[in-house]
């Protein structure tokens, strides 16, 4: 019952922001999952630390004041080509203070996992209000979380009845090939649903969610941001076996941590991103 509550408020929340809120809103939200996600980034990676003896000294003050940079300079106010001068300051600066701190054995891979923690967690969250702020801003946020949640919940709920085959049983032993499947074609099948939903509103003068690209398009990213989202999931999963740990924290009843809830979009959201590159570099025409 717990999961089912925790899941509603967080759908009803960000349906709210992204139909009505504001880039300020949905930027804050966004940095405030991010510091929460980072934190709980520090925990995993220190428990990791100390099951093979070592100690990390990424200090706590560094990853909350890089992400909350990474958010900054994507604000109106910023150029987007100030994003990688700041990661870069930030790392060498990592350098520095674990250059004079840590032992020298540890320098390089402490700043390697703080760099890591935010290539891997505040990046691609940063990407959230840039995506809303686009042409059709709300339609794309809304496309890539519906194939996000609908393919998780597509792999959880047809693997538990009809996985055999073991899709990666060194990272998740839970997950099947079925699941899987069913997890792209639930994307795919959602996509076409918000397709026809946006078409309807869209004949009628409303174009809250008006979707310009043609459906075979459509369908066809709805399925490469499924495998970035299960890729995703994988990947934090392989982080938490080798800390040791089930869940990346327990800040959502039912549901764990707030990194369990967001791995999927971290992968997902970067290659949205990359797509709406290429399509605009290629002159495929917008979303």
């Amino acid at each position: 019952m717990k999961r089912i509550v925790t899941a509603i408020v967080l759908i009803l929340a960000v349906f709210a922001l992204i139909f009505l809120g504001q880039l300020w809103m949905i930027t804050l939200f966004a940095a405030i999952v991010a510091e929460l996600a980072a934190y709980e980034y520090l925990r995993l990676a220190a428990v990791g630390a100390e099951a093979h003896g070592a100690k990390l000294r990424i200090p706590a003050w560094w990853m909350a004041l890089g992400t909350a940079l990474a958010f900054i300079v994507t604000l109106p106010n910023f150029p987007v080509e100030a994003q990688l001068p700041v990661l870069s300051a930030l790392t060498l600066a990592l350098f520095v203070w674990n250059g004079f701190r840590a032992p020298l054995i540890q320098v390089l891979p402490d700043t390697a996992q703080g760099l890591f923690g935010l290539i891997w967690i505040a990046y691609p969250l940063t990407l959230v209000p840039l995506l809303w702020k686009q042409e059709d801003g709300p339609a794309l946020v809304l496309f890539l979380m519906v194939c996000v949640w609908t393919g998780d919940i597509a792999a959880l709920y047809i693997g538990r009845a009809f996985g055999k085959h073991k899709l990666a049983p060194r990272l998740s032993p839970g997950k099947t090939w079925e699941g899987s499947i069913a997890s792209i074609v639930g994307s795919m099948l959602a996509a076409g649903l918000v397709i026809y939903i946006a078409d309807a509103l869209t004949a009628r003068g409303n174009t809250i969610l008006h979707i310009s690209e043609p459906l075979w398009q459509s369908l066809l990213i709805a399925a490469i941001l499924n495998i970035a989202a299960q890729l995703g999931d994988l990947l934090e999963s392989a982080v938490k076996r080798g800390a040791g740990v089930k869940d990346s924290g327990t800040m959502l009843p039912g549901h764990g941590g707030i990194l369990d809830r967001i791995d999927a979009l971290l992968l997902a959201a970067p290659i949205l991103w990359l797509i709406l590159l290429i399509k605009d570099h290629f002159n495929l025409g917008r979303f």
